[in-house]
């Protein structure tokens, strides 16, 4: 492939050639209560009706509906509790205490809320409506035995995990997760807690990616080079056991830009050299394919901590998608500008906004006014991004434009 194919590709070119070989690195075993944000690899069927038995929804007195007359008055014939069920049937002019989740009893087609009831000693009355709701929860009012409860590939968060509870599993197949090496690097980067100098500033690149990666069901690790030289740089990668490795810093091509010759090093292969993005433009990608390497990809992202989250979303995000079996196409929407935009130049651009719902249940994104890519700040007050194509016309406030939401908590 020629080397000039490799430069000022578009988002969607290269982004498909990270993921052209990309797909399921392996599946584990786990147990359910070590499966929160690990990506499901097989199908949940139910294998019996939840709730196994019509249940009652309110604490209360069961009988039959057809005894409920004015005046009646019922004989208090036993007790129905979570667990401890009634084991007989509820015959005419008899009323069984019962509690929440309790099993009705055979008989029973009606559950008197407690609250209109007046027990007196083995007999009680009620004082109900004509035609009273049943507070009856049906067998499989949730799900059937048979049921397709979960698909492979989804996240497993605590609902998920919840309802594979209710299905009665202990362990769950899950992807392995993807393991991430992160290397920030640059002499002018100091690592929180320390004392930088007059002309050195705070690494924080690393460690929103390896937060973003556990996000993402990877398994991240932060790397450190000895010295920011390109023998230094390959060594701290070199035997690192990872599926992926993301740099920070050092994409470009000046004298101290280091990353791509240390990685060639290691027999650097580039698929993508540069991308027609804005923020992000020296973001590349390779695999290293010295003999000792396997072929392990390398993401090369910029040092500035805006246009290393937002490539993040565009690239990462996708890759740790794919190797754990899941869609890696962004999870784009429609929302209405907020305030006019100005015209686009030749690179894609994707801003950091706020997004918002109207009183009409519109999608409403605002850009922020300052996009400049060293902004921290700002990218803290972002929820959403804002997909402007290359020379994008200018758009009017309430034109509809492309999304990208972000993940905030």
């Amino acid at each position: 492939m020629a080397q000039a194919s490799l430069k000022n590709l578009s988002v969607e070119e290269a982004r498909a050639r990270m993921l052209a070989d990309a797909a399921l690195l392996g599946v584990e075993t786990v147990a359910i209560g070590q499966a929160l944000g690990r990506v499901l690899t097989q199908t949940i069927d139910a294998t019996r009706d939840q709730p196994p038995f019509a249940a009652s929804a309110m604490d209360g007195w069961a009988i039959r509906r057809a005894d409920l007359t004015e005046g009646a008055v019922f004989r208090v014939a036993g007790e129905s509790a979570a667990g401890k069920a009634y084991s007989g049937l509820v015959r005419q002019g008899e009323a069984i205490r019962i509690f929440t989740g309790a099993p009705v009893p055979g008989g029973a087609d009606l559950v008197v809320i407690q609250e209109e009831a007046q027990r007196d000693g083995d007999t009680v009355r009620f004082a109900a409506d004509d035609d009273p709701k049943s507070n009856i929860r049906p067998a499989g009012g949730d799900f059937r035995s048979g049921d397709r409860l979960l698909e492979p590939g989804v996240r497993l968060d605590p609902w998920r995990l919840s309802l594979a509870a209710a299905a009665g599993r202990a362990t769950l197949e899950v992807a392995r997760r993807p393991r991430v090496a992160i290397l920030a690097t640059g002499d002018e980067l100091v690592q929180p807690g320390g004392t930088p100098a007059a002309d050195q500033i705070f690494e924080s690149g690393s460690i929103a990616l390896a937060a973003l990666v556990e996000t993402w069901s990877g398994s991240a690790m932060r790397l450190t080079a000895a010295a920011d030289n390109a023998e230094a740089i390959a060594a701290s990668v070199a035997g690192i056991e990872a599926d992926l490795i993301v740099t920070v810093g050092g994409a470009s091509v000046g004298d101290h830009d280091l990353v791509k010759p240390a990685m060639e090093r290691l027999g650097l292969s580039l698929r993508v050299e540069t991308i027609a993005v804005r923020p992000g433009k020296p973001t590349w990608f390779g695999t290293l394919d010295a003999k000792d390497q396997g072929g392990r990809r390398v993401l090369g992202l910029p040092g500035n901590p805006a246009s290393a989250l937002v490539c993040a979303e565009l690239f990462l995000r996708p890759l740790l998608a794919a190797l754990t079996g899941r869609n890696p196409a962004p999870a784009m929407i429609a929302a209405r500008l907020a305030a006019p935009l100005a015209a686009n130049g030749p690179r894609e651009h994707w801003m950091r906004a706020a997004l918002s719902i109207d009183p009409e249940g519109r999608a409403i994104v605002a850009a922020f006014p300052d996009q400049d890519s060293s902004l921290v700040g700002v990218f803290s007050r972002a929820d959403a991004l804002v997909r402007r194509p290359a020379n994008a016309a200018a758009a009017s406030s309430g034109d509809i434009v492309d999304v990208l939401p972000l993940a905030r908590g």
